[in-house]
């Protein structure tokens, strides 16, 4: 258990950007559920969620990087909520996924020229000795906007299937990559490649879109 505990270069949660992201959430004397808890939703709504900024590169996919926007993809925020689990003595690790029905793509599908959604991410924390998966990437905001109900979490059961239509489709998982101590920087790259090859033909940088690595 000691590998879901420690600190990693991208799970960077000593750097002291963490305590100032933190300071406002009252976390002393709860238990890990509750604490658990605390740290979904902060994280999964400080955040507006925004797929159509990807950074791949490895300062960019520190958890201490992230913390330096309020706009962020699944895979950054994952890494965030992880890493703040852990820095309150939580394990947690991280899990990958490929997903259709994701919501608030349609312009993303365009740039990626598929359906597919290469490496969601999603969280797994130890919580009253059991391994709990939780998905904090869809803020309350975007999920307003686009009309349905922001994925909830008890830190009891699994919570990942976001609605994407409202009370009638849900985000599907066509793959699971498994789960890491660490962001698997080069496996996520690999896939990336092998399933938006022509990202990786020049540079993606404008106000609407960009993609680094």
């Amino acid at each position: 258990m000691d590998e879901y505990l420690k600190e990693t270069s991208f799970l960077d949660f000593n750097n002291p950007k963490f305590d100032v992201f933190l300071s406002n959430l009252d976390l002393d004397g709860g238990t890990q559920k509750e604490i658990a808890l605390m740290l979904y939703s902060f994280v999964r709504d400080y955040f507006i969620y925004d797929p159509y900024h990807l950074n791949l590169t490895e300062e960019g996919l520190k958890a201490s990087t992230v913390l330096t926007k309020n706009r962020a993809w699944c895979v950054e925020k994952s890494s965030v909520l992880a890493a703040c689990a852990r820095k309150y003595g939580i394990p947690s690790r991280l899990g990958y996924g490929i997903v259709t029905n994701h919501i608030g793509v349609e312009k993303l599908t365009s740039r990626l020229r598929r359906k597919e959604i290469v490496f969601h991410g999603y969280v797994e924390m130890y919580i009253e000795n059991s391994w709990v998966k939780c998905t904090p990437a869809f803020d309350e905001r975007i999920c307003q906007m686009i009309g349905v109900a922001p994925l909830d979490w008890d830190a009891e059961t699994d919570s990942l299937f976001q609605e994407f239509a409202a009370g009638q489709k849900f985000m599907e998982y066509l793959h699971f990559y498994g789960d890491f101590a660490d962001v698997p920087m080069e496996l996520m790259r690999g896939e990336m490649k092998k399933y938006y090859p022509h990202l990786f033909e020049k540079i993606h940088d404008e106000r609407n879109f960009s993609f680094k690595y």
